[in-house]
């Protein structure tokens, strides 16, 4: 149930920054809004992720799906354009995700 948790948060975390985006500095009322929710909801799945995961596990691969998943988003949504270069630390940074998942010992 922990990594469920863990997985609701990183998307939480990928829909705030997203609907932070979207709010234009907050001047956009319902996307600000959303990102409060999100973020709320975000650290509430953090928080009961790490009851039961570590959390030198838990936190990096909150932040790394959070910060890939916003990469894809601003790729999708936002015409983002990336060198290859880019792209290459992405994916270091999916196989850091992993790595860490599989060395940690939960």
């Amino acid at each position: 149930m922990s990594w469920i948790f863990l997985l609701f948060a990183g998307i939480s975390e990928i829909l705030w920054s997203t609907a932070m985006k979207l709010s234009d500095g907050f001047s956009k009322v319902g996307w600000a809004v959303i990102t409060v929710v999100g973020l709320i909801t975000s650290m509430l799945c953090l928080l009961q992720a790490v009851k039961h995961l570590s959390f030198s596990l838990a936190y990096p691969i909150w932040t790394g799906i959070g910060a890939v998943g916003s990469v894809i988003v601003g790729v999708v949504l936002f015409h983002d354009k990336f060198s290859n270069a880019t792209w290459f630390f992405v994916v270091l940074l999916i196989i850091a995700i992993i790595g860490i998942k599989m060395t940690a010992g939960e």
